[in-house]
């Protein structure tokens, strides 16, 4: 099977080498890295921990997790992994003077992988939300390192495709020696799949722990100052948007500002940033479309240089990387994106740690868990599926309900803000396991 495996990965590889030239930027970053080629670190004889963290969520989502594996591994050495160049460039920023190495994770071949696993002799190898790499598993497992999916997370349709290749997968999570899943859905649907019951545990969601850091604090007050955020008049932040969720929120936003008073202001947060140009385009172009109600808003980019303007703009775009957190803190109203759409949703439990009402659509699928247990809260608006043309009339009723209610507002937050510190422990719980896998029991 791992013939099979390497062939398809190869195909795959050739499919792709066109954007590797014509997309540099983004599928490029970290090419050499990605081939098993990396800066030195030297042999100091500690034993080294490697967490892989995909992409932006996945690192924020390691945060208190890197915090407590420096307190309670005070004589191991810390190396992360990414996949994508934002996730990358967040790492670097946010674990350093934490981790002793921030690097690419090598392509899933067996020259690349074993190359990047001799490099760093990890003891100890922690894979975020179950990013299940066939070849990178077995080669850490041969080359004696202790293997745990930390935080992890499995979607029903995710395990479905697993299934597909259903002997292929049991025969590498045979190779697992621990899996500590967010939620018991979570937990089934991996051991569905061929893993050893005994190796799985329900620890929570790591994401509960998540607080606000320093640094965070004070890009908050930057951003509060150059936008004169100052609660005269409500912003709803739409966050982490796909394609064309831009549309349906600023169609909601013109006709419920239309009659609003005070006018409210929206900030766009796509989730990717290779869409920021094309989001900023859909802004200006939106106001000469005919479904826009209210043609005199003015934009404002957070990746501009400041003027005067910005104070005042009705319209922002958070074209930068690693700010949304902090952004939250200034939201009255938050959509979350992903979930208009049939790509399952982003994490809601950002802005419910702030203390925000929280909209989102009805495609939740990639934290069902979560959402159930806000709506059962009442921590959570989650608008009904149904046809596409009337998702703006839905999200546009949502937000004016939200607009005129303050007190359905504050309710919602405070309910959200609770259902966080509840939940929270999960980090304390994973610690614990992996203390105990270190120790060999």
């Amino acid at each position: 099977m791992f013939f099979i495996y390497s062939i398809l990965l190869a195909l795959g590889f050739v499919i792709m080498s066109p954007l590797f030239l014509l997309r540099r930027e983004k599928y490029a970053s970290g090419f050499n890295e990605r081939l098993g080629s990396y800066p030195p670190l030297a042999d100091d004889g500690r034993k080294v921990i490697w967490l892989h963290c995909v992409s932006v969520g996945e690192t924020n989502a390691a945060r208190p997790l890197v915090d407590e594996i420096r307190k309670n591994f005070p004589n191991h050495r810390l190396v992360v992994s990414t996949t994508t160049k934002t996730g990358q460039n967040l790492a670097k920023k946010v674990f350093a003077g934490k981790a002793d190495a921030v690097v690419y994770f090598p392509f899933d071949f067996k020259f690349s992988v074993r190359r990047a696993i001799e490099h760093f002799k990890p003891s100890l190898v922690l894979l975020m939300e179950t990013e299940i790499w066939p070849r990178f598993i077995r080669e850490a497992k041969r080359s004696g390192a202790r293997i745990a999916i930390v935080n992890g997370r499995l979607s029903e349709r995710s395990a479905s495709r697993y299934a597909i290749v259903g002997p292929f997968i049991s025969s590498v999570l045979a190779n697992v020696d621990l899996a500590l899943m967010q939620g018991t859905g979570d937990a089934n649907r991996l051991t569905s799949l061929g893993i050893d019951e005994a190796k799985v545990t329900v620890t929570g969601n790591m994401k509960f722990d998540l607080g606000l850091e320093e640094d965070e604090h004070r890009g908050t007050e930057q951003i509060r100052e150059r936008f004169a955020l100052d609660g005269d008049r409500p912003l709803i932040v739409a966050a982490s948007t796909h394609d064309p969720e831009e549309r349906y929120v600023l169609e909601a936003f013109c006709s419920a500002a239309v009659n609003a008073n005070p006018i409210p202001r929206l900030l766009i947060a796509p989730r990717h940033p290779e869409r920021f140009g094309a989001v900023a385009k859909l802004i200006e172009q939106f106001r000469r479309d005919p479904a826009n109600e209210w043609r005199e808003y003015t934009l404002a980019r957070r990746s501009r240089e400041e003027n005067d303007a910005d104070k005042k703009a009705d319209v922002i775009l958070l074209d930068t990387i690693g700010e949304l957190r902090a952004v939250y803190q200034l939201a009255e109203i938050v959509f979350v994106g992903g979930s208009l759409i049939s790509h399952g949703g982003q994490s809601i439990l950002e802005p419910a740690a702030a203390g925000k009402a929280i909209i989102t659509g009805p495609h939740t699928h990639n934290f069902a868990d979560a959402t159930k247990v806000f709506l059962a809260n009442r921590a959570l608006i989650q608008l009904q599926d149904g046809p596409e043309i009337s998702i703006v009339d839905r999200l546009f009723d949502a937000v004016s309900e939200l607009l005129e209610e303050r007190d359905l507002r504050e309710e919602l937050g405070r309910n959200a803000r609770h259902v966080m510190e509840a939940s929270r422990g999960a980090t304390r719980k994973t610690i614990g396991g992996l203390i105990r896998l270190e120790a060999g029991s």
